[in-house]
């Protein structure tokens, strides 16, 4: 048995000479692989078209970094709002260790757009072009002739064409779908900045899904190595059934009329179909291994394998390791059930802050290094700046300032009413005068309203500097 975990000292896509060893796996078919790729059809659908729809005006999902900017499901979130921001990506990422605890690395194989652009647009263009495993195999090791380079201009050229059109659409989600489609229909000279950074996300995405491919999975990403500490016995994962598939004698190759078990030896006929279909280049019957995106390739292969040989299906299975040892059932267990309840407290905190969230954020500030003005009729006046934040889709007009708190004017620097553009800011410089009889100390606390024509739509509070009194 110890020889068998020297697998753990290396990854299957390096040889022993540390140069890459590449992975033709063989294509996959079955029950599993016709609902992946209903899902990951559904899937490609959403992530191309979410930078299109709008709700309320409001991009679907948008993640402006340099603005600061983000939508998600169409409510907008600005930097104001960077704490719901922050429970938001909290929740997803607890949501997948939930899921990881449960269910293992079921969100890869599944739902990830890395492992779905992968295998369900990348390499089955590859498989329509070289041809499946031995086809691919063949082509490689064959020299350069008229067949192998028309083969590989054309891949390559469909595979940049793709990695383009997906660079557009990671560049909407950037800086919104709006603006991409005006780019897209000036000249490309007007926006020489945007075109480069668009060719550079062009050959970052062409050389992930040409030639870095599951390396991504194995190397790159962290996920794999997370599932070390989030899995247990309990978990269900793509799993070989070692206690049937071994036997007492271990595994056999398959002959005709034979009876495997009055030999002791176990289901696992050795075909090694397994390990040819796996997209990573693993054994799964080596069990559990970080390679492994429970891409289910393997069980339907398996599956096939087991129903020409007139055995029973389900030696590569979901099951966890207590279900193969004990044959116990899934349980949800106290972990399973303090990840959902944190999960729920936290989708609660969210919902309710977003149901108080003001549609209209204000901000008003003394400005800096500015002391108080002593006018005539005692009257104390003080300079702020103010900024108000409109996170709707809709035009704020006649907007203007009233204190609430005590009686005096508010005197903006250019006009007394103006309009606070949807999903935009407006910013500028106001003055305070109040009587310093109506003060009742050096710092007062204001509390201003702020109105959209007649109605109040923001209250906010600043300090107010005048005279120390003496009373």
């Amino acid at each position: 048995m110890a020889q068998n975990e020297n697998f753990r000292d290396t990854i299957g896509t390096i040889n022993e000479e540390g140069k890459r060893a590449w992975i033709f796996p063989k294509k996959p078919s079955g029950k599993f692989y016709d609902y992946r790729k209903w899902v990951s059809y559904g899937l490609l659908l959403f992530l191309v078209a979410s930078p299109f729809i709008k709700i309320n005006g409001n991009q679907f999902l948008m993640f402006n970094v340099l603005e600061r900017r983000f939508n998600i499901f169409g409510f907008p979130f600005w930097p104001q709002d960077f704490h719901l921001f922050v429970i938001s990506m909290i929740i997803g990422v607890l949501f997948i260790a939930l899921f990881t605890v449960a269910f293992g690395r079921i969100f890869c194989g599944w739902m990830c757009p890395q492992t779905i652009f992968l295998e369900m647009v990348f390499r089955r263009i590859e498989y329509w072009i070289d041809g499946d495993r031995g086809a691919q195999i063949k082509l490689e090791r064959q020299p350069w002739n008229a067949e192998k380079l028309r083969k590989r201009v054309l891949k390559w050229t469909i595979f940049f064409i793709i990695s383009f059109l997906i660079a557009n659409v990671f560049l909407a989600y950037l800086i919104g779908s709006d603006r991409l489609i005006q780019y897209v229909t000036d000249s490309p000279l007007n926006h020489i900045s945007t075109l480069i950074s668009l060719l550079i996300f062009t050959g970052v995405f062409y050389f992930i899904f040409a030639w870095f491919r599951e390396q991504v999975c194995i190397i790159a990403c962290p996920y794999g190595r997370m599932q070390g500490v989030l899995l247990d016995n309990k978990s269900i994962v793509v799993a070989y059934d070692h206690k049937r598939g071994e036997g007492e004698n271990g595994r056999k190759k398959f002959r005709k009329n034979e009876d495997r078990s009055a030999l002791g030896n176990g289901d696992c006929i050795d075909c090694f179909q397994c390990v040819n279909v796996c997209p990573t280049g693993i054994d799964i019957r080596n069990g559990t291994q970080l390679e492994c995106v429970n891409c289910t390739a393997c069980i339907d292969e398996c599956d096939t394998i087991m129903e020409k040989v007139n055995l029973p299906k389900g030696l590569i299975r979901y099951a966890s390791e207590d279900n193969i040892e004990k044959k116990a059932k899934f349980k949800f267990t106290p972990r399973l059930k303090g990840y959902s309840a944190v999960l729920f407290i936290l989708i609660g905190i969210l919902a309710g802050m977003l149901f108080l969230r003001n549609e209209v954020e204000a901000n008003i500030l003394r400005l800096p290094g500015q002391l108080y003005e002593h006018k005539e009729g005692n009257i104390i006046s003080n300079v702020y700046t103010y900024k108000l934040v409109n996170k709707t889709s809709k035009n704020i007009n006649d907007v203007s300032f009233k204190l609430l708190s005590h009686k005096g004017t508010i005197e903006l620097v250019r006009h007394n009413d103006f309009t606070v553009p949807a999903q935009d800011l407006a910013e500028g410089t106001l003055f305070i005068e109040i009587n310093n009889a109506a003060l009742n100390g050096d710092k007062d606390k204001l509390k201003i309203g702020i109105y959209s024509k007649d109605k109040l739509i923001e209250t906010t509070s600043a300090r107010f500097l005048a005279p120390r009194s003496y009373k």
